[in-house]
């Protein structure tokens, strides 16, 4: 008498079967053949076989072994249909095999799949995660994904997608589902420009619903539409694309999902400005940024972001940094800066540039008290713009002091080196007689800007003298106008001078200081240049 379980299967690694080999075997060809070649090899009636990335693991071998002990029936749904037909496929369960076979039994089945509702398509999709490769390779994975986007096709506006039918036109959208006979999709809008596509950013019906399944799929999905990588022209599905890795990215992406990043990147980068804000892009790069986007992309998406940087605000500006532990990402705000910068030193927008400037002060005041940033940062920051950027240099002033109070062990050759950002003769007199006062700044660098604003005031006054001594007589009505413009003149003459005389009072101090550590001091009485 037979034994009734004479064959060992090992499925995975994780669970061992105890079959009967003609039960089996009578199903599966190459259940049939491994038996076979085993017997042969070990001369023995009971047979141990070990498969491997068998398609569902224990629970798939599971099924496949109540459909044989079943007589070759097994009640099937879309939550079992993807499993079964790769089972079917791997175990070749076809009808070479046995006119009751698993493989035609799931074919059957799957002729309805595109009178599924949207609940069994997705869940069917889902269970294909664990064995994508195979279901890939036998065209379910294919076949799933086309009734995936007829639903969103019969249920989103025209404009959305569009289904290529030969020759049968898309159903409409009073219709929950459609011909099984539709295979393929296309982008009705990859063709438009971004100047003919209107800015639209509310969430589509199926967004949410798409994000419980794997990168594999949805780059699966996209290449359908093709739409994946360079290819990708669709704003919606750039879109969905943004949403979906955001949800990947709270939910701590790898790099399995740096293609579909890229492939966003590469929609944003082509809608540019006309579909995304300049404060939607920053919302761009924090999402991709820790999913593995390539160099290449992410120059694209920093290039357009700095061309538009006069619209930023400081909030956007402060993205967190990624390596080094600072706080902030600095270099990325470099980068940015030196993009418009290029830019608009071609196009001279004087405008534009003072907005950046007044912009990238307020970031200098922010990122100033972090421990971990460096005197060659903050100077390349401040630096980063020409002269013209800035109408006035006190900004960058209080920036510096900020970070000279939140730096206490800097040398006195770093601060100095830190001072080299400043343009005394664009700082205000207020601003300049806080800078002789600082015990932070180096006086060496404190006497320099006295000097600058000692010659500035030198040659302000001789001009305010001249506008005062003018000939021109004006008419009547503007009279009483410019008398009282070259008084207030004459009160902000006196009112310089007296700074400057105190100036003048600092810096003899901060010599005979210096003067009475120095060896030289007996040997030489020369006194300070004249400043009033």
């Amino acid at each position: 008498m037979q034994e009734v379980c004479d064959l060992k299967i090992d499925i995975n690694g994780e669970h061992t079967f105890y079959v009967n080999q003609r039960v089996m075997c009578s199903f599966s060809g190459r259940l049939r053949r491994m038996v076979k070649q085993e017997k042969k090899r070990s001369q023995n009636k009971r047979v141990k076989l070990k498969i491997g990335e068998f398609p569902g693991g224990k629970h798939g071998f599971e099924l496949v072994s109540r459909f044989c002990y079943n007589n070759g029936r097994i009640g099937m749904s879309p939550s079992t249909i993807s499993v079964l037909h790769s089972s079917a496929m791997f175990l070749e369960m076809s009808e070479e095999v046995s006119p009751c076979n698993l493989l035609s039994q799931a074919e059957t089945f799957l002729e309805g799949l595109f009178y599924w509702t949207w609940d069994d398509i997705l869940t069917s999709l889902k269970t294909c995660e664990p064995f994508f490769s195979i279901a890939d390779s036998s065209g379910l994975l294919e076949r799933l994904i086309s009734s995936l986007l007829a639903k969103i096709s019969a249920n989103s506006e025209p404009s959305l997608l569009t289904l290529a039918t030969t020759p049968t036109p898309i159903p409409s959208c009073s219709s929950s589902s459609s011909s099984p006979d539709t295979t393929g999709f296309r982008c009705s809008i990859s063709t438009k420009t971004p100047d003919t596509i209107k800015p639209c950013f509310t969430r589509e019906w199926w967004f949410e619903d798409l994000t419980i399944l794997s990168p594999n799929i949805i780059e699966k999905m996209m290449k359908t539409l093709g739409a994946f990588g360079a290819h990708n022209k669709n704003l919606i599905l750039t879109r969905f694309l943004l949403h979906y890795l955001k949800t990947a990215a709270l939910n701590g992406g790898q790099e399995q999902y740096g293609d579909l990043a890229d492939t966003a990147v590469h929609g944003v980068v082509l809608m540019g400005r006309t579909a995304f804000s300049c404060r939607g892009l920053f919302w761009v790069l924090r999402v991709v940024s820790s999913l593995g986007i390539s160099k290449e992309c992410r120059h694209k998406l920093e290039r357009l972001m700095g061309l538009m940087l006069d619209q930023a605000t400081l909030d956007d500006l402060l993205v967190s940094g990624q390596e080094g532990g600072s706080v902030y990402d600095v270099s990325l705000v470099l980068r940015l800066v030196r993009v418009f910068v290029s830019a608009e030193e071609s196009g001279m927008s004087f405008q534009r540039m003072k907005k950046v400037g007044r912009l990238i002060d307020k970031y200098l005041g922010e990122i100033s008290p972090d421990q971990s940033l460096k005197v060659s940062k903050f100077l390349a920051i401040a630096e980063s713009l020409p002269d013209s950027g800035r109408d006035c240099f006190d900004g960058v002033y209080r920036a510096l002091d900020i970070y000279f109070e939140s730096h206490p062990g800097l040398s006195s050759d770093d601060r100095a080196k830190a001072c080299r950002c400043l343009n005394y003769e664009k700082l205000t007199l207020e601003a300049c007689k806080d800078l002789a006062k600082n015990p932070r700044i180096p006086p060496r660098v404190a006497m320099q800007a006295l000097v600058a604003q000692q010659s500035k005031l030198q040659c302000n006054t001789p001009k305010r003298a001249a506008e005062k001594a003018s000939p021109k007589t004006p008419p009547t009505d503007e009279k009483e106008q410019l008398r009282f413009n070259l008084e207030k003149m004459q009160h902000r003459v006196i009112e310089l001078e007296k700074v400057c005389r105190e100036m003048k009072g600092q810096m003899s101090k901060m010599s005979k200081n210096n003067n009475i550590n120095s060896p030289s001091h007996h040997s030489s009485n020369r006194g300070l240049p004249r400043l009033c």
